[in-house]
């Protein structure tokens, strides 16, 4: 059966309006791709048709080429047959003029459709961009060659090596299309564009052969060799991100036809990869993660949840707040003391201004969101709440009466969620009768930030709740994973014996920021040690705790070098002080010092190095 296919009307003032219909995003399948090329050689061939309009069905224009199909290609499929066989010398020079009409979404294959068409005409808030390097290919149907002659170079680097959609206001600032119009009047617009095209009324633009926006090769030469700089720094380990700038460079240096075909067989070779093929996996992996069965595919529909609270403004606390707000959400921030509650809503205060800073939000923004959180001392406010997240210290007595007073205000539908990352869950709800709307939110530091989310659950806990949790998950753009109860969960229980073998290498010789160095050349955003600065050795200690306790014949029982730390009041980044120390702006440097501390703890534990150990040791790294 065809999966996707594009339709075509001929209006009454001679505009062929060309329908992409492949839901829920419309994709560029095969068989769409194949609908569409008959689609246009009707209507070039048609004498009542003087224009056409590509559009796509029910609000989206189209979200690219469909992913499931990669791998599936024709393995004599001619390089260039869709980008410059159709594309190209079909539709952008064909003797009838082209109009994208885009809402919604125009992204990767699909933006570069449009870009293909003569003109294009957007609704304000469409997304258009070019994310193929998250999948560790290249834009490959004309994108590296079109996009920096209509928006420029340097603007045409930054869409491309970033993934980051502009919106269709932003788009028309930047020159990506010609007019931005509501999505009742877009088709009307379009076809109208599309007739004075035809009249002479409007200039005819093929995307690919303009130079106005482009600068002098020197200037090309700098800015792409800067841009190749960066792009190694942020990932050393990857190519695909420097293919696509040396095709750009090749489209700009010999020409865009010559440009085009490097960029099909550049694009051929990186989609056999196996970074793109690692890639995919993990974006499909990504989406899969919502999917769960026996809970997802019951019939079980999410409850709306109005108003959130917060139990502790702390670091994790202020965070969660902040991205229930970003998010729309209402919430009730609670602490034991004015002092504590203050320290927390100016968190979340400063969170929102360093969006502000990085232009994510506008002051008018923040100020709208940072007016849906409000700080109490009691639980009188929690009555109406629809979800509790408990983010309070590592500490089980604490958690277990914070639960049992929740149970006494709370509305009997609330769900009662812990942001713990390794108490056992059954602990916690040990003293109250509400097992079945308990639940884990695990959050990852800092919260408004990191993109996992990590939902636990008991035997106990509703299904509903876990609904409930998932559907939460989506609006505030996290990816969950659902997990069931133990000491850790998943997350942590993975992760634990990374920070124990570097504990491990460390009384055994190695140096600290040897070991976080190497972790970060491959690949890794920080070392672990870096990671228990940013975390905080509280969170660290407590942490361990609880695995010497469940699963004391598993663990490398080494804490001395922290503790030793702790007792000197180096307890992290937020004292600026731990493994590394830190500056006014929070930017870590070594301290020579921490030797003296790895001493003491290799003394006070009994370490004796073995060379034959530490010899060994050295030769991995």
């Amino acid at each position: 059966m065809a999966k996707g296919t594009t339709a075509m009307e001929v209006r009454a003032d001679g505009v062929a309006v060309i329908t992409i219909s492949n839901p829920p995003v419309n994709a560029l399948s095969f068989d769409v791709i194949a609908s569409l090329q008959r689609n246009y050689a009707e209507a070039l061939s048609r004498n009542d048709v003087k224009a056409i309009v590509l559009t796509g069905a029910k609000g989206r224009f189209c979200g690219g080429f469909d992913i499931t199909a990669f791998g599936k290609k024709p393995k004599n499929e001619k390089p260039g047959s869709m980008s410059i066989d159709f594309l190209s010398d079909i539709v952008e020079d064909a003797r009838k003029p082209s109009v994208a009409a885009i809402d919604g979404i125009a992204l990767g294959g699909g933006l570069e459709v449009a870009m293909v068409c003569h003109a294009r005409i957007s609704t304000p808030s469409a997304q258009l961009g070019l994310p193929e390097l998250q999948l560790g290919i290249i834009p490959g149907l004309g994108g590296t060659q079109r996009l920096p002659r209509l928006v420029g170079l340097q603007k045409a680097l930054e869409m491309m090596l970033t993934s980051k959609a502009i919106k269709g206001r932003e788009a028309h600032e930047v020159g990506l299309v010609d007019a931005v119009t509501s999505a009742n009047e877009l088709v009307n617009t379009a076809c109208s564009w599309a007739l004075e095209i035809v009249e002479n009324k409007k200039p005819w633009f093929k995307s690919l052969y303009r130079t106005d926006r482009l600068p002098d090769l020197v200037e090309v030469k700098d800015v792409l060799k800067f841009a190749r700089v960066q792009t190694k720094k942020k990932a050393p380990n990857v190519q695909h991100p420097i293919v696509c700038i040396d095709v750009i460079e090749e489209g700009i240096v010999c020409g865009p036809r010559v440009g085009l075909m490097k960029e099909a067989l550049s694009a051929k070779m990186v989609e056999q990869s196996q970074t793109s093929k690692s890639l995919r996996h993990f974006f499909f992996a990504q989406r899969a993660t919502s999917k769960i069965p026996n809970i997802t595919n019951i019939g079980l529909t999410p409850r709306k949840i109005k108003k959130a609270a917060i139990v502790g403004g702390g670091l994790m606390g202020s965070g969660i707040a902040t991205v229930l707000i970003l998010n729309n959400f209402k919430v009730i921030l609670k602490e034991i003391n004015e002092q504590f509650l203050s320290a927390g809503i100016n968190r979340v205060r400063g969170n929102l201004q360093s969006f502000v800073r990085k232009g994510q939000l506008t002051k008018e923004d923040c100020e709208r969101k940072f007016s849906l959180l409000s700080g109490v001392l009691d639980y009188e406010q929690f009555r109406d709440a629809d979800l509790v997240v408990e983010a309070v210290i590592e500490d089980i007595l604490l958690k277990q009466k914070i639960f049992s007073d929740l149970e006494k205000y709370c509305h009997h539908n609330c769900i009662f969620a812990t942001n713990t990352s390794t108490i056992d869950l059954n602990l916690i709800g040990q003293k109250t009768g509400s097992q079945d709307r308990i639940v884990g939110a695990h959050f990852f530091s800092p919260a408004h930030v990191m993109p996992l989310l990590e939902i636990v659950r008991t035997h106990q806990t509703s299904l509903q709740a876990i609904v409930d949790l998932l559907d939460m998950a989506k609006k505030i753009h996290k990816t969950p994973i659902v997990a069931g109860n133990c000491t850790g969960f998943a997350v942590n229980r993975m992760f634990f014996p990374y920070g124990q073998a570097a504990s491990f290498l460390v009384d055994y010789g190695l140096d600290v920021y040897r070991i976080d160095n190497v972790i970060t050349q491959f690949g890794m955003p920080m070392g672990p040690f870096r990671l228990a600065d940013l975390v905080g050795f509280g969170v660290a200690t407590a942490t361990r705790k609880q695995y010497f306790q469940s699963y004391p014949e598993r663990c490398y029982k080494s804490m001395l070098l922290l503790q030793i730390l702790l007792e000197d009041n180096r307890t992290g980044e937020s004292s600026r002080k731990g493994f590394y120390v830190y500056d006014d702006k929070r930017k870590a440097s070594q301290d020579p010092d921490l030797r003296k501390y790895i001493e003491k703890s290799r003394n006070m534990g009994g370490v004796t190095q073995d060379p034959k150990v530490l010899c060994y040791i050295l030769l991995c790294f």
